[in-house]
């Protein structure tokens, strides 16, 4: 039929990734250990192991916890891990940092669940905007998983990819 539309971004080959398939909607809480110190400046060992005891941990009952200190202070490595330890059993997730942090590290475990495989020597597109703030992070770490199995990387929207990566020819 002649002057019959065609929808070539329908019929391509393209795999559309969507990284906000991969966003964890628990929600996400941060301790700062700003407040458990001393004058905002020093943790005390005795007060700080009084906190982690009496302290309501069901609060973090399936949430994803950031874990921090906002301020310049002595904080020695084993109170994180206390709080690690003690967060164990309710969060669903836990990280060390800011909420950033927390997002990176939720992302990162769950990209390193993808079966790269299904990608090898394919057209990939990885979406942009959506309705989940997805960080720059992803964006990196995905371009890094799949750059080195796919045939080519594109970013945005079929009608209006970007190149990122091509696949040299062999010779």
């Amino acid at each position: 039929m002649e002057g019959e539309i065609i929808n070539k971004v329908a019929n391509s080959v393209l795999i559309n990734f969507d990284l906000e398939k991969y966003y964890d909607q628990s929600p996400r809480v941060q301790i700062d250990i700003k407040d458990q110190l001393y004058n905002e400046l020093v943790l005390r060992e005795k007060d700080f192991r009084a906190f982690v005891k009496d302290h309501n941990w069901e609060e973090y009952k399936n949430k994803n916890v950031a874990v921090h200190c906002s301020v310049d202070a002595i904080v020695p490595t084993w109170a994180y891990m206390l709080l690690a330890s003690a967060l164990e059993p309710y969060a669903k997730d836990f990280a060390f940092g800011d909420l950033s942090h927390l997002e990176n590290h939720l992302f990162q475990k769950a990209l390193a669940k993808i079966d790269l495989q299904e990608f090898e020597d394919q057209k990939v597109i990885i979406k942009g905007c959506g309705k989940f703030p997805v960080p720059a992070y992803a964006y990196v770490e995905i371009t890094r998983l799949l750059s080195p199995v796919v045939s080519s990387l594109m970013y945005g929207e079929a009608c209006s990819a970007v190149p990122i990566y091509k696949k040299p020819k062999s010779k």
